[in-house]
This record gives structure tokens, C-alpha cells and sequence, in this order.
């Protein structure tokens, strides 16, 4: 059952009267327990580290064994520990906002003064989760292509930085798709550049739907777009590049002089033990130039022999 947690500063007061009234602790306990954590929940705006941080707090006064934190309008869901069969469910909720769901797990029953100790937590999370839900939306924006949706520049160097980190990390593979558009400039002159507009959305949203859930897809600029795939060896990225080839040659996309038909040229390169994120990028760069070269709407692959 998810139990709603409202929050305003009336029912924090008569919510808090009847916690405390609930819980053994005493009351300066309770007090400098809820300000240790507010404390901790200030030092980040990262939504991650501060889900991280408040189910290690709350394993200090309650046993739990996992926490999952869901927003569906934000498509966030956050889990850390293990997910058991008894749990507490809460909606967290103010005037202003709905702040998602918080899921509590572990293998016995919570009791109801541990119920009402995870309610009083609670109550501590709330407006340090809406700053950082508010700072995650500031940043994503930041690193939208508000044309496309896409990741721009900016995030997809971003992204490259950490999946390249991860890949030696943890001995990985990592590739790139480094797209353009054939005969776009013809495209624009052709039927103006509303059209051309349309026709960057629906390849955008073509690439996006045909690669798979884990791959990164951003607009590196112009016509040109760079999917990052994880995990992902040279032979599976020219699987997935001529997925994508085959989908956006099959596409028609509508303007008002009727349906455009696009292509694309695909440049693929793989993770070497030598490259950095410039070079990794180079090279599915040249592929997708050797691509255009040889008659465009066909997939390279930059392998380094």
C-alpha cells in the first residue's frame, strides 16, 4: 500500500506531534537525529548521491535493506540495497509538487513505530529532493538540443567521459556511431528549412527508437548525430548501425510539398587501448567520410588493423 506523505507546514506540525508520540526515542533524540540528516542532505544537488546518502541515514535508525525512489513523469528510477518481500511505501507530496515515491524493503515486517520513524525521515527528505529534482531539470535542459530532444555537444562529451572511464574500469567494450545526414543542404534549399527541420526530428527520433534502451543518442551538430553504445564490440555496433540505415532509409518523413525520404551515412569506431575520447571520435569520424566517399547511405567501420 503507498501511504501519501503531505507536506506543508501545518501537517508537518500535526504529522510530527503524533511521530513523536509513536516513536521510544526521546525528543532531543529525535530532534538532533532529523538535523544531523538535514544536514547531510544539504551537501549535494546530485539526486543519486542524495537517494545514497538517505538510505544510509536511514539504516542508522531503522533496519532496512533496500530503497527504491520512482518519478514517472521524470522516467527516474533509483534502487540501492537489495529489493526484499516486506516494504513501506510513501508518496511524497507537497502544495507545489508531486515528488515521486519512496519504496523501503527488507525481510520482516515493519512494525508500526518503525513506520512512523521512517515517516519522520521523511520529512527531512523532501525539499533537499525537490532542489535536486529542480537542479537535474535545470541541467538536463542545459544539455538538450531543444530542436531534436537529443543530447547536444555538451552531453555527449560528458557522456563519452564516463563511458570511457567505465569501459577500462571494468575492461569493457564501448563504441561509437557517428551519423550524417546525406544530401541535407539539398533537403533545406529544396523545400525550406521548416522541412529540414522535420526531417532532423524524425531521424533523431528514428535513431533513438531503433538502438537500443541503454544507448545514448545526441545531436552533434548540424546534420550529424553520435550514438555512444556501451559495452558494445565493433561487430554488434555495425549490427546496430545498419539498423539504423535500413530504418531511416524506409522513412518518410511529411512537409507540406508531401513525404521526404532521407539516408544516412554511418561511421563506427571501437574503443582501443590507446585511444582517448578525441581519438576514439576521429575515427568514426574518417569511417563516416569514407562512407560518403563510396556513395553515402552505407555503414564504415574505422577498425584499426
Amino acid at each position: 500500500m503507498v501511504r501519501p506523505v503531505h507536506i506543508s507546514p501545518d501537517a508537518l506540525a500535526r504529522e510530527d506531534n503524533l511521530i513523536r508520540a509513536r516513536l521510544p526515542l526521546p525528543q532531543s533524540e529525535q530532534d538532533a537525529a532529523r538535523a544531523r540528516l538535514t544536514t547531510v542532505l544539504q551537501t549535494t544537488l546530485d539526486l543519486r548521491q542524495l537517494v545514497s546518502l538517505f538510505f544510509a541515514a536511514v539504516q542508522k535508525v531503522v533496519a532496512i535493506g533496500g530503497l527504491t525512489y520512482r518519478h514517472e513523469s521524470h522516467g527516474l528510477k533509483i534502487q540501492i540495497g537489495r529489493n526484499c518481500p516486506h516494504s513501506g511505501e510513501y508518496r511524497l507530496i507537497t502544495r507545489e509538487d508531486n515528488l515521486g515515491e519512496i519504496r523501503f524493503t527488507r525481510s520482516q515486517r515493519f512494525s508500526e513505530v518503525e513506520l512512523a520513524a521512517l515517516e519522520m525521515l521523511i520529512s527531512t527528505l523532501v525539499y533537499p529532493l525537490r532542489n535536486a529534482l529542480k537542479y537535474r531539470e535545470a541541467v538536463q535542459t542545459a544539455l538538450r538540443d531543444p530542436l531534436t530532444g537529443m543530447g547536444n555537444r555538451a552531453a555527449m562529451q560528458s557522456a563519452l567521459e564516463r563511458e570511457v572511464l567505465l569501459a577500462r574500469r571494468y575492461q569493457q567494450a564501448l563504441s561509437l556511431l557517428v551519423i550524417d545526414i546525406d544530401h541535407f543542404k539539398t533537403i533545406n534549399d529544396r523545400l525550406g528549412h521548416s522541412s529540414g527541420d522535420q526531417v532532423l526530428r524524425e531521424v533523431a527520433h528514428t535513431i533513438d527508437w531503433v538502438t537500443r534502451q541503454t544507448d545514448m543518442t545526441f545531436r552533434y551538430g548540424g546534420e550529424e548525430f553520435v550514438v555512444v553504445l556501451n559495452n558494445t564490440d565493433d561487430s554488434e555496433a555495425k549490427h546496430i548501425a545498419e539498423r539504423v540505415r535500413r530504418a531511416v532509409n524506409e522513412l518518410a518523413v511529411n512537409s507540406n510539398t508531401g513525404p521526404v525520404h532521407a539516408t544516412v551515412s554511418i561511421g563506427c569506431s571501437s574503443l582501443i587501448e590507446s585511444d582517448d575520447i578525441n581519438s576514439l571520435f576521429e575515427r568514426g569520424d574518417k569511417a563516416l567520410y569514407q562512407a560518403k566517399r563510396n556513395g553515402r547511405n552505407q555503414v564504415i567501420s574505422g577498425r584499426v588493423h
